[in-house]
Parts: structure tokens; C-alpha cells; sequence
């Protein structure tokens, strides 16, 4: 039977339960538990990295399927193991990777980087781990007590993990189409992979016995205003880690992030330094006045998009109150396979005071203001996960500005509990809807779902201890944080956001704030554009994400990540097929390469191995 089919039958659980449901296979192994957190890993370093260049986080899932085939295909053949990786065991091993390489996600890193931007906060690297462990750990119990409802009874698409299933059917596929199909996509990767470290070792590794450098950037042939165009951050960078970011992206986004850009550097930039506003013509002094419309768009369309999304908010809220209703009728047999209902308020009980004393204690918020974060956060952790499995969007846009806003009223100038009270809504509402991602793909598969929950359980703490570190290491003065080098543009906007609600706009030049209103009112415009715009023309109306962050990051960002989603736009359009084999591996690799290698060459920079 074909296994999608228990999501539409009347009785779905227990058509599942009996045609579906796999028992007696290995799942959760020691080995699927050990590479899963070595995959996660390794992408909470790519993720960080790209991160802090994109403001974006990259899916995990797809791409630690066919990395962790590849490896137990060469441990094969090596004679290193003797069995092969299960699908299921694959499945629960994914999890893991998913819940440590999302641990840049939910806002963790756009509070943390925020925090050391606007604050002279630094709280020492143990209790960041138990920050990040506490409240992704949070997050991974609020998703027990909706998983029946929204992926067992109403199915919802999370069309993530939905397309995670088919991938880790076609590269498990002994035979038939799918035979071969995991090896062709590790290949895919792993070139890719190396073509993007070689390339970043001879960009960034400047030292005495290199031959030669590649230019990080190439200039474009004019000029703006009188100047080159490079002054105005406007080049074609040699950082494929931004190609990789924008062949991942629709390209609705990709070409929308490359208008932003233009407009941003091409013309509002000039703009702005004839008339005063902007004093010099660098990056830092630019984006210190475009954050405040590109925000402002970000945040506007979110809660705009979060609105028009009622019935998923009302369907979230009104689901509460099962949550402990307890059952009178006979015995369900599903109790027997699901995570028991205990475990949610246990997991609140023992957790939530953690979260509360950590904020009282490293960011000064006042312990009532504290206790009010946690069920808060947990209630918008409901919605979000409602929202991701309908659109395949978390709305940390949205979540995130609300909670800052409620903070800024409740306590009004404290930068560091404006930021952090928020980082516990989007990391719960992340980790929440990012193991009901993982169980969508257990439940299309016939996986456990104790297991997947246990999985990402390991996932969450091997990523909370190894994100801060990294962070460290990567970023060692936060000063950085908004150069050309390190844009971090999530970080500005979670900054701008908090100074706006913490000290008020009347602290903001009235041109900051004329941007500020027309942000609002472009955000709210394209929401609804989105929303009631006729199909056939929905492809040409801007994305507000695209726009947004186009304004927060260098014009050379905006036209890599635009000439990576035209590629994969053309490729998709000549040869669907070799799109579907090709661009999620390809692009993965050139992330995971340059990233990886990126994080190396900072590792050597510390050594004193080579120049600064």
C-alpha cells in the first residue's frame, strides 16, 4: 500500500497503525545517533556561517539524508560496518541532524548577535549552552501534545519534511528508477563540496607560501554618483556559498533580492548621501539608515501574512484545551506508539524555571516578566507549528517583533530582555515546528515517533554545544557583526526592532523614520499582494523577504544569491528532472564546502598558522 494514502482515509491512524507503521526494524541506533550528531554538527557550522553571510538558515534535513548514506556506503565499503543504513534507522538519524543544525534558526543566532551589537552583555559560553539547550529542548515538548492533531488527523502538508520522505524512498530504493539515485546525489554533493572548499582555501588562506589568491571580488565596469560601483558594495563576489543560498530559494525571492539590491545601493544609497542622511559611502554607514525600512518591510509583512493566517492561529488556540482533557472512552491503541500526553507538562515543569532563571539572571529581566516569557512562548510555539505545516514557513518574522513588542511595554529601555524575551518565542516556535517537520516524515514512512522524539532530543543538545563555541570562534569580535565581511542582517534587524520598542522612535532621525512608515506600508502592501493577487500573476509581485534583506545586506550578496536562483530557475526549466536530482545536492555542497572550510581557515587564523 502506498503509504501516503493513511493521510486521507477517514480512520487515518488506524489505517496507519495496521498498513503502515513499521516494527521490529532498527531505528534509533548508536551509530544513527553518533554520525547524526556529527551530520548535525557539521551543519550548525555551515548554517552559522551562511547565517551570518545571508541572514538565512539552510535546510538540514534533505541534505544530512544523503550525506549519512554516503558515508555508511563508504563504511560498507571500506569493510568498516557490515549493514547497511536502514531507512528508518536514516529517518531517526536525520532527526538528529535536524534538531543540531537548526540550532542557528528560531532566532537563536539573531538574538545572540543582536545582544552583543546593541548591549555590553556577554554572558559566558556555559550558560549560552544551557540557554540554547533549555529552550530548543522547550520547544521539542511543545510539539507532543499537537502531533496528532495536525499531522495524523488533519494532514497538514509540512512539505518539508513530505519532500525529506521521498528523498530518503529514491535513494534507499534497492531497485527499479530509484536504484543508484543516492549515489548519483552524494556525488552531486561532494564535488560540489570540494570544488567550494578549493576555491574559498585559495580566496581566504593569505599567507606567505600560497602561490597565489582568488579576488573576493570582481568589480563591476561603472560607476554611481561619480563613484566605482564597489564603493556602493555593488560586485560579483567570489563566495558560491551565496550562489548554493540563492539556488535554494524560490526565485520569486532571488530576482526580488536582487531589486532590492540595486534600488538599495543604486539608488535610495545616492540618494541619501547627496541629501545628508547618510554621511559616508560604506556599507556600515548605509545599512545604519536602510535597516530601518528593510526592518520595518520584514517585520510588517510577517505579522501582516501571521493575520491573514487566522483560522490557523484559531486553530491553534482552540486545540488548547485538549491538550488535558483526558479521554473516557476505551483504550487507543495509538497511546501505545505516540509520546504519552505526561510528557509535555513534564517537560514544561522541569524546563520552564531553567528559562526563567536563566533570563532573570544573565539579561536583567524581572522575574515576573519572566515567568509571563515561558507559557507565552509556548502558546505562539503552537501557532508557528500550525503556520509551518500549512506554508513550510515559520513565522519568527512575526512571533518575534510581537514579543518584543510586549516586552517593550513591560519593560520599557531593557535592550537585553527585549532581544533574549524573543529569542524564547522563535526558539521554541522553531524546534516545535522542526521536530513536527521530522515526525511528518516518520509518519509517511511508518517511523516511531518516541524514537524521533528522543533523536531530537541528542540533535538539540549537540547543537546548543557546539553553536556557542563556534560563534566564538567565528565572530571573536562582535564588532564585526554588520561589515561587508560579516553582514549578519538578521542580527541588525532584531537589533533595530528591539532599540525601536525599548527606547522609542522618537530617538530616530525624522528620516529614519519616514522610512520606517514606508517600510510598513510596502510590507502590508506586498502581504496582501501575495495574498489576493490573481495566480497568474503572483510570480511577479516582489517578495517582501527578498526585499527586505536586500537592504540589510551588501549589493554583492543580493546579485551571488540572484545568479544562483537563475541558474537553478533555467535548470528547472530545460530539464526537470536533472533539477530535482541535482540542485538541492549541488547547492548543498557549495555551502557545506565554503563554509566549512571558511570556519578551517578562521581555526588556522588563531593557530597564528597564517596572516590576518
Amino acid at each position: 500500500m502506498n503509504p501516503d494514502a493513511a493521510t486521507s482515509h477517514p480512520d487515518a491512524e488506524t489505517q496507519w497503525r495496521t498498513q503502515v507503521y513499521v516494527t521490529g526494524t532498527p531505528q534509533l541506533t548508536v551509530r544513527a545517533v553518533v554520525v547524526g550528531m556529527l551530520l548535525g554538527v557539521v551543519m550548525c557550522l555551515s548554517n552559522l556561517y551562511v547565517f551570518f553571510k545571508t541572514g538565512w538558515s539552510m535546510g538540514v534535513t534533505i541534505t544530512a539524508a544523503i550525506l549519512a548514506f554516503a558515508v555508511f556506503q563508504a563504511a560498507q565499503a571500506l569493510k568498516l560496518t557490515r549493514t547497511p543504513l536502514g531507512l528508518l534507522e536514516n529517518n531517526a538519524l536525520t532527526t538528529v541532524s535536524s534538531g543540531a543544525g537548526y540550532m542557528t534558526g528560531g532566532g537563536n543566532m539573531a538574538a545572540f548577535g543582536a545582544l552583543l551589537m546593541v548591549t555590553t552583555v556577554r554572558p559566558d559560553t556555559l550558560s549560552m549552552v544551557a540557554w540554547f539547550a533549555a529552550i530548543a529542548a522547550l520547544g521539542v515538548f511543545a510539539a507532543i501534545p499537537i502531533k496528532r492533531q495536525l499531522i495524523n488527523k488533519e494532514a497538514l502538508a509540512f512539505p518539508t519534511g513530505t519532500a525529506t520522505a521521498e528523498t530518503l524512498r529514491a535513494i534507499h530504493s534497492g531497485e527499479g528508477e530509484g536504484a543508484g539515485e543516492g549515489q548519483r546525489q552524494a556525488r552531486a554533493l561532494g564535488y560540489a563540496a570540494v570544488f567550494a572548499a578549493l576555491l574559498t582555501w585559495f580566496r581566504d588562506a593569505k599567507a606567505a607560501f600560497m602561490p597565489f589568491n582568488v579576488p573576493a571580488a570582481i568589480p563591476l565596469p561603472w560607476t554611481i554618483a561619480g563613484r566605482p560601483a564597489a564603493e556602493w558594495t555593488l560586485a560579483i563576489k567570489s563566495e558560491v556559498v551565496l550562489v548554493g543560498a540563492g539556488a535554494l530559494m524560490s526565485f520569486r525571492t532571488a530576482w526580488s533580492t536582487l531589486l532590492g539590491g540595486v534600488l538599495t545601493y543604486g539608488v535610495l544609497a545616492p540618494s541619501l548621501v547627496e541629501s545628508g542622511a547618510v554621511a559616508t559611502v560604506s556599507y556600515k554607514a548605509i545599512v545604519g539608515w536602510t535597516v530601518w525600512p528593510g526592518a520595518s518591510i520584514l517585520v510588517a509583512s510577517g505579522l501582516t501574512s501571521f493575520a491573514l493566517d487566522w483560522r490557523s492561529v484559531a486553530r491553534s488556540l482552540s486545540g488548547l484545551t485538549g491538550i488535558f482533557r483526558k479521554s473516557t472512552g476505551p483504550a487507543d491503541p495509538m497511546d501505545a506508539i505516540e509520546c504519552p500526553g505526561w510528557w509535555f507538562p513534564a517537560g514544561f515543569v522541569a524546563l520552564g524555571p531553567i528559562v526563567v532563571v536563566l533570563m532573570v539572571g544573565l539579561f536583567q529581566i524581572p522575574w515576573w516578566a519572566a515567568i509571563v516569557a515561558v507559557p507565552m512562548a509556548v502558546v505562539m510555539g503552537f501557532v508557528a507549528a500550525r503556520v509551518t505545516g500549512e506554508t513550510d514557513i515559520t513565522p519568527t518574522k512575526a512571533l518575534g517583533p510581537v514579543t518584543q513588542l510586549v516586552y517593550g511595554a513591560m519593560t520599557p529601555g531593557n535592550l537585553s530582555g527585549n532581544i533574549m524575551a524573543a529569542n524564547v518565542t522563535g526558539g521554541i516556535g522553531l524546534h516545535a515546528a522542526d521536530l513536527l517537520t521530522t515526525l511528518k516524515t516518520g509518519w509517511l514512512l511508518g517511523g516511531d515517533p518516541r524514537v524521533q522524539f528522543r533523536a531530537q532530543l541528542f540533535g538539540v543538545l549537540a547543537g546548543a554545544a557546539v553553536v556557542v563555541p563556534a560563534f566564538n570562534l567565528l565572530i571573536p569580535d562582535p564588532s564585526v557583526l554588520g561589515s561587508e565581511a560579516w553582514p549578519a542582517p538578521s542580527c541588525l534587524v532584531w537589533a533595530g526592532v528591539s532599540e525601536a520598542f525599548a527606547n522609542g522612535l522618537g530617538a530616530l532621525g525624522s528620516s529614519a523614520r519616514q522610512g520606517i512608515l514606508v517600510g510598513l506600508l510596502l510590507g502590508v502592501a506586498l502581504a496582501l499582494l501575495e495574498r489576493f493577487a490573481p495566480k497568474g500573476v503572483k510570480h511577479l509581485i516582489p517578495s517582501a523577504s527578498g526585499l527586505g534583506i536586500a537592504m540589510v545586506i551588501p549589493g554583492s550578496n543580493s546579485i551571488a544569491m540572484f545568479l544562483g536562483g537563475l541558474l537553478a530557475w533555467l535548470l528547472r526549466r530545460r530539464n526537470p528532472a536533472a533539477a530535482d536530482r541535482l540542485v538541492v545536492p549541488v547547492s548543498s555542497g557549495l555551502i557545506a564546502g565554503e563554509s566549512l572550510m571558511g570556519v578551517a581557515v578562521a581555526l588556522l587564523l588563531v593557530g597564528g598558522f597564517l596572516a590576518r
